[in-house]
Order: structure tokens, then sequence, then C-alpha cells
């Protein structure tokens, strides 16, 4: 029996959302495509995922870059013998940082867009264009309460993901009568991830046990997602510990 495909862009450090997203979909029979700039991370990913009997290759991919992506979707269309073209495409790249509008420069504002909306919109068509012919799919973008509110000090974060959760909702209007299940996910709080642990090892203290999103929960949601029945499909869902203030 030949193997389904899953393809996630955004993947970097081994204790973060984007691997555990690979190991999630390897561990459910899926051939995964592990896309994201850093190779040795890739490849670390991805010989976890072979080391416990699934299935994955590394692909290093810039989201912002449309040959990188077309290139990706080329591979994913035809991911070798006993695979199955791509049936299931995450977006989970994007970056932050708190930065004082005052001092927020246009390179940085374009950069926030560039990788946390305009990455997504490459994606998204690609997805599109690869999908839609075949009449299934499903194709999930990482959003963040960011996509829904702006704070003080996030205003470049803030509308990269709004933008991107505007791409989300434009496609699963457009795509979804002809069967392609598009979804955003919106995170609200921190993850309990290697970024977080590197960048703010405090806050892992503050917030306590449950006070953070623990990946492979988030990595179960995004596969409960794809398996919803088509009667009964999310097009928005949000996700926060159960001691977040929203």
């Amino acid at each position: 029996m030949s193997l389904r495909t899953a393809v996630v862009i955004g993947v970097g450090a081994e204790h973060g959302l984007g691997a555990a997203l690979c190991r999630r979909f390897a561990a459910e029979g899926y051939h995964v495509l592990i896309a994201g700039r850093t190779s040795a991370k890739l490849e670390q990913a991805a010989r976890t995922i072979v080391a416990a009997g699934g299935s994955a290759e590394a692909w290093v991919t810039d989201t912002t870059r449309e040959e990188d992506v077309v290139l990706l979707f080329d591979r994913a269309m035809a991911p070798g013998e006993g695979r199955e073209p791509v049936e299931l495409v995450v977006f989970n790249a994007g970056n932050n940082q708190r930065i004082d509008f005052r001092e927020l420069t246009a390179a940085q504002f374009e950069e926030f867009w560039r990788v946390g909306c305009f990455g997504g919109f490459l994606v998204g068509r690609e997805a599109a264009r690869r999908l839609v012919p075949l009449s299934r799919g499903t194709v999930i973008f990482t959003g963040a309460s960011g996509s829904l509110r702006g704070k003080p000090g996030y205003a470049h974060f803030a509308a990269a993901k709004a933008g991107l959760r505007m791409i989300s909702q434009s496609m699963a209007r457009e795509y979804g009568p002809l069967g392609i299940h598009v979804a955003h996910v919106v995170i609200d709080g921190g993850i309990d991830g290697e970024r977080l642990r590197k960048l703010a090892p405090q806050a892992i203290e503050a917030r306590g046990e449950d006070g953070l999103l623990g990946i492979d929960a988030i990595a179960d949601t995004y596969w409960q997602i794809h398996r919803q029945p088509r009667s009964a499909w999310t097009q928005e869902m949000d996700l926060r510990p159960f001691k977040e203030s929203f």
C-alpha cells in the first residue's frame, strides 16, 4: 500500500511545533516532507522519524522565495515510488520579536510580513494549484493571538498574522466547495518549545505547570482538523493553556 504524503513548512528545532507536527503525521503513516531554512535541523527531524520507523525527507526551503516553494510542491506532487501526491499541507513559518513602533524600521516590517504573510500566500497558492484538480486535501495555517489583535510593540507581527488569517479565510471560501479543507489555528499563548526556553527561560518559570501550550498537544489538534468529516469542517480554531487569560 502506498504512503500518503504531508508537507510541513516552517520546521526548526526538534523540540518545536514544526518538528512535532512532522512526527505526528509520520506516526499516522504519512511520508513527511520537512521544510525549513536550516538543513541541520531538518535532517535531525528526519532522522528521528526514520529511527522510529517512519518516512520523512528534509527539504531546504525559504518560504519567502517563490522558486523554493514551487520546487517543494513539485516534489510533494511526485514524492517517489510508493508514495501518493501530497494531501496535507501545514504552513508553520513565522518569527516574533517585541519592537517599539517608533524604532521599527521599514526593513524589519517587510521581513516580518514576508515570512509571516507573503510566505503563506506562496504556500497557499501552490497548494491550491496542486490540490484543486484532485478535489481533496487539507491546508492548515498556524496563526497567533496577533492574528486577531495588535498589542504594544507587536504591530509588525500582528500585521503579518492578520494578513495570513485573511488568506486562509479567502481560500476556505473559494476552495472549500471544491473539496479543499482550509483551516487557521490561533495559537494564543506561549509554546513550550526550544525557542521560548532559550529566549525567555524566565517565562517558563513564571507560567508554571500547564501554563504553556504543549507541542504534541497542538500537533494532535492539527491531526484532528485534517481528519474532520467534510460535513463538519473547522475553518478557525483557537488553542490556549487553561491558565491563559484572554
